[in-house]
């Protein structure tokens, strides 16, 4: 078990142990609840569940037991049952491909597959297609209940005005990890081999307590003052950048700041859009991100009680400027069309990914060679996928539309071992 705080004493770990695990496994316990909620017979509420991507994270501490687990809800199939893979572009989706073998090329399954494709000149679409369907084997991606048809997202990159300083019009920050925020990490441990996640939680004394909500957070100003990375004009925006999990941030000079998804405070995330439906704010058929909006700016007197019934809160760290795109769970920049947000215990990250899908709001196919670079707190099961569109205003348009049946076959080495 390792627990990350510049502060923590070690020696409070035996006496304290026991009361975080009660005190989290009991109020904090829908930490798993995205995992039941979120399965293709119960999609996550609309739009505004989109993937909240992790920090990059060494290639050893990916979890080799999501690949063991992964090949579970995978079936053999032939590249003929993929609609449209003659007539799908393949290049794309091969240059985000090789993205991802900087971090594959790390782990024993890959690293051969990884090796060969950089050879590969000149790089046309035949010579891809050749590649793929000479080293790779497809596999069609299978729910626990034994069907092949879920549920595909999208999520974008936010772009938001803000300041490197608190004025009358950027008044709401944005937080980098607090200092005083402990990480408890179980995979180490006998109970880390079940669904115990890593924990979050704050010293009290000599106890380990559950970190602050967002309500806490926002209704007290000082219990972060000086974590400020930046600040913004919007609340609404701000939410939907947690949710998100990456942005741009145009400041008054014209700058634009990059941030990432640092951590979390340790809580399930809620969706907003279902707690609107629950209460009769808005019908199932119409909730959006574009709508949860509009009635947040309908209802101002209602609208802080609404965000805070989501008790998630994230922290943001500033990304180098050069970069492409956010950084996905992978470790690299994601790209716009051609990321993938997965379940990585249905399916191994890194892979190519071939989805089957329509546009958003509409019946018309879309057929994509796709790369899983990244994860989700509500992308769960195993035919479930979040779409990255990218930054631009069309990508956010359509994020906020898709929530559409698909179909899903990752394709694997054929040298691939569980």
């Amino acid at each position: 078990m390792i627990l990350k705080n510049r502060y923590f004493n070690r020696n409070l770990l035996k006496t304290q142990f026991t009361v975080l695990l009660i005190a989290t496994l009991l109020g904090l316990t829908g930490c798993k609840t995205e995992n039941a909620a979120t399965r293709s017979s119960t999609p996550p509420a609309p739009a505004e569940t989109a993937a909240t991507p992790a920090a990059p994270q060494p290639t050893e501490t990916i979890r080799h037991s999501a690949d063991r687990n992964a090949k579970k809800q995978l079936k053999t199939t032939s590249w003929s049952m993929l609609p449209g893979w003659q007539h799908e572009n393949l290049l794309p989706a091969w240059d985000t491909f090789i993205q991802s073998c900087k971090s594959l090329e790390k782990r024993p399954s890959w690293q051969n597959i990884c090796v060969q494709a950089t050879t590969i000149q000149p790089v046309s679409e035949q010579a891809v297609r050749d590649f793929l369907e000479n080293h790779f084997t497809p596999y069609q991606v299978i729910n626990a209940d034994g069907t092949t048809t879920g549920l595909a997202t999208g999520y974008y990159e936010p772009l938001l005005k803000g300041s490197r300083k608190h004025t009358n019009r950027f008044r709401y920050p944005i937080y980098a990890t607090p200092d005083n925020l402990l990480t408890i990490e179980l995979k180490d441990t006998q109970l880390g081999t079940g669904e115990i996640p890593s924990l979050r939680g704050r010293l009290q004394g000599r106890k380990i307590i559950p970190y602050y909500t967002r309500a806490e957070i926002e209704n007290n100003r000082n219990l972060l003052k000086g974590k400020e990375l930046l600040w913004v004009e919007d609340e609404v925006e701000l939410f939907f950048l947690q949710i998100q999990g990456s942005g741009r941030i145009v400041l008054e000079n014209g700058e634009t700041v990059k941030i990432g998804y640092a951590d979390h405070n340790g809580y399930p995330y809620r969706s907003i859009g279902k707690i609107l439906i629950d209460q009769g704010e808005l019908p199932a058929w119409q909730v959006s991100m574009h709508s949860i909006k509009q009635w947040g700016r309908q209802n101002p007197q209602k609208l802080k009680s609404l965000l805070q019934q989501n008790a998630r809160y994230i922290f943001f760290r500033e990304l180098p400027a050069d970069l492409t795109g956010p950084i996905g769970a992978l470790g690299v920049p994601l790209t716009a069309g051609r990321s993938l947000a997965i379940d990585p215990d249905s399916v191994p990250l890194g892979a190519p990914v071939y989805l089957s899908t329509t546009w958003p709001n509409t019946t018309q196919p879309l057929n994509r060679l796709m790369i899983a670079q990244d994860t989700g707190s509500a992308i769960k099961g195993g035919v479930r996928a979040d779409f990255f569109w990218g930054h631009s205003p069309e990508a956010q348009i359509q994020a906020g539309k898709m929530k559409q049946q698909a179909q899903m076959w990752v394709l694997l080495p054929k040298q691939y071992r569980k």
